[in-house]
């Protein structure tokens, strides 16, 4: 299915928006929104992904239209890069392939107090200490384990439960959406296997995408927001990418098999089973979001602990305390989750269940969520490229609050599937085509590299570009990556 394209409709709404008509496919409640550039759109339309954005507005009690963002692809039920509100009021469903097998993947940045040319000279000892203290890598244990009772505290509370045994500061729970815990989340919603999955896996970075990045800010397009985010030119930063781990993919795998029989007992027709769903208000509904929320509250906890961890190695290399290097967390978002959101649709406001599939919350200046520190600033939306290119910084814009409930895109998205990345790099040395790049990149395994080489992703300023014109969130920052290591 992945690699049919797609030949329905879309029709142009603007120079970076595209409507799949709701007259589509009979049983379609509300439009598909893709936003794009022409450019970008002949990519999309190479896969099912634009199909998936018109199953999606099949969904009972969504509100406005099925929403993809540039960085769209083919996914499990929701495309990634996916966004969809309902209103439990109206019937509306919860769905677990809105949020994803890694729930509550997201992304952090650190900051420093280092410039490029204090580090340039211990570069590559730097990320073979990296590589050496943070485990990486499919099924990889760490050095922090929690047992079952200690376990469900972690996901009960979230990151508050780390810093209250030194693992972290207050500051770090201000600057991580949520305050790095979901209310409502119960820890005996979630299976025994799932536990004894995330024992020892909590502060480990795991495999695929997800990777730890030594970056440098390459250029600085707002300067206001920049010193807001405490980000200077040639400044050396931490870029994390990693989730649930084992624990959040058997969540969602309990999910999808609990859900089975859910659209059929509640009366609900699909265009695909993959899109499996319940009301809200169920059983079924409840639970889920009960586990989901669990398994956000780790996927917190972990990116805690790998910072943790990247803050001790950078002690250890420069001699300094993190705190002396003040490496401080410019703000850490999730993009993979569902959340109970406030927004307003059709004039009206009201309660939604937003699922962020591949998508980024953005929200404005002025929103009360906002750190005070950021408040006239708007949240920072923090986007990774690939390992040869860049990443971003951006800030949240009102247009996102207006057009796609306070979301934008996640990253550059796959222009190649992992096993057309492998194909394509057989016989060559990724490692060594980034080192002339001016990038050192270790990983478990040169597959690993492969599949995640830069050709495999479109090019992020491309999509960022999209996000920026779009109002959906303002560029603050790109950042270049000098040092990476991946599972």
């Amino acid at each position: 299915m992945a690699k049919e394209s797609y030949h329905g409709p879309l029709e142009r709404v603007d120079d970076c928006c595209w409507r799949i008509p709701k007259s589509y496919k009979p049983g379609m409640r509300v439009d598909g929104l893709i936003f794009a550039d022409d450019r970008l759109l002949e990519q999309i339309k190479g896969d099912q992904a634009p199909e998936q954005v018109a199953n999606v507005a099949f969904l009972p009690g969504i509100q406005h239209a099925s929403l993809a963002m540039p960085d769209i692809h083919w996914g499990y039920g929701f495309c990634i890069g996916g966004v969809c509100a309902t209103d439990p009021n109206e019937g509306g469903v919860i769905s677990p392939g809105g949020v994803g097998y890694d729930i509550n993947c997201g992304v952090r940045l650190v900051r420093s107090n280092l410039f490029y040319r204090d580090v340039k000279q211990h570069i590559r000892p730097l990320v073979e200490e990296l590589f050496r203290q943070v485990p990486t890598g499919v099924g990889k244990s760490g050095r922090y384990h929690f047992k079952a009772k200690e376990l469900k505290h972690l996901l009960s509370e979230g990151s508050s439960f780390l810093v209250g045994r030194g693992l972290g500061t207050a500051r770090d729970l201000e600057y991580t959406e949520a305050h790095g815990r979901l209310d409502g989340a119960d820890p005996d919603a979630v299976s025994d296997r799932a536990l004894k999955r995330g024992e020892d896996q909590c502060g480990t970075l795991g495999s695929g995408n997800h990777f730890l990045e030594v970056q440098i800010v390459d250029h600085v397009f707002d300067e206001t927001a920049a010193s807001a985010f405490g980000l200077e030119k040639d400044m050396v930063c931490v870029m994390i990418h990693s989730g649930s781990r084992g624990l959040g993919y058997q969540v969602c795998d309990d999910a999808l098999m609990a859900l089975r029989k859910a659209p059929e007992k509640y009366g609900i027709e699909l265009p695909d089973r993959q899109l499996v769903c319940a009301p809200v208000y169920s059983p079924e509904g409840e639970h889920y979001i009960a586990a989901m929320r669990a398994a956000a509250n780790f996927a917190w906890c972990n990116r805690q602990l790998l910072m943790q961890q990247a803050r001790e190695v950078f002690a250890t290399v420069f001699g300094r305390s993190w705190q002396e290097l003040q490496m401080n967390l410019v703000y850490d978002v999730c993009h993979n989750i569902a959340k109970f959101e406030e927004h307003t649709v059709s004039g009206k406001r009201k309660k939604v269940w937003v699922h962020r599939k591949g998508a980024t919350r953005a929200f404005p200046p002025g929103h009360p969520e906002m750190p005070q520190q950021y408040m006239k600033i708007g949240q920072p939306v923090i986007i990774p490229g690939d390992m040869g290119r860049a990443s971003w910084v951006l800030t949240g814009q009102l247009g996102s609050m207006e057009k796609t409930f306070g979301t934008t895109c996640h990253g550059a998205g796959r222009a190649m599937s992992r096993t057309a990345a492998l194909k394509d790099a057989a016989g060559r040395r990724i490692d060594k085509e980034l080192l002339s790049r001016g990038v050192i990149a270790m990983a478990q395994s040169h597959k690993g590299l492969a599949e995640e080489q830069p050709k495999a992703y479109k090019n992020v300023d491309d999509v960022v570009d999209v996000v920026h014109r779009a109002g959906l969130s303002h560029k603050v920052a790109r950042m270049r990556p000098i040092g990476v290591i991946k599972g």
